[in-house]
């Protein structure tokens, strides 16, 4: 179990665990306001990784139309929705592990995720190349596994909250694959 202590005149608390339990290597958990500003930090960092896909995927719609689909692809419209939710649970899982341990590799893998996600949609939508958003995706779909399982080690809710990024970028690389396959 862990308990909480407030720290005379440092506005911060201190995990307490028993010792040799698993949570006896966090760090001293920030303040309330250094708490929410990471939260928007996180927020706001998966927000310009989603406007550079916005910007790139201006013609999305009408490019997804025109190309030739495999029968069990989605329809246009469920993107945005979905990838709305994913960004809110990619940031939670960043600010989730960064408040109980700090900035670490986890973050690191995180981040390196975070711009290969930015630059997918530019490659196959902006500039339509499709094997090389593939193989990018690929690059990436590696880079989530990569961060759910550093992300898992730290804090279980964090692999829980990437879980479903996973299976979508899992999906999207069946998808990409697909798409460069019947329009090569």
């Amino acid at each position: 179990m862990t308990a909480q202590r407030s720290l005379p005149d440092t506005g911060r608390t201190t995990l307490a665990t028993p010792q040799g339990h698993a949570d006896a290597g966090r760090r001293t958990a920030p303040s309330r306001g250094r708490q929410v500003a990471a939260l928007v930090g996180f927020l706001v960092a998966v927000a310009v990784a989603a406007g550079v896909g916005g910007l790139a995927a201006s013609s999305a719609a009408s490019d997804y139309a025109a190309l030739e689909l495999p029968a069990w692809a989605p329809p246009s419209w469920l993107f945005a929705p979905v990838w709305s939710v994913l960004y809110v649970l990619i940031a939670l899982a960043a600010w989730q592990v960064w408040r109980r341990h700090g900035a670490d590799r986890f973050l690191g893998a995180w981040t390196v995720q975070l711009v290969l996600n930015a630059c997918w949609t530019p490659l196959f939508f902006a500039a339509a190349l499709y094997g090389w958003a593939l193989v990018e995706i690929v690059v990436l779909l590696v880079a989530v596994a990569t961060t759910l399982v550093l992300g898992v080690r730290r804090e279980r809710a964090a692999g829980v909250l990437l879980a479903p990024y996973l299976l979508w970028v899992a999906f999207a690389t069946c998808l990409n694959a697909a798409i460069w396959w019947l329009n090569r």
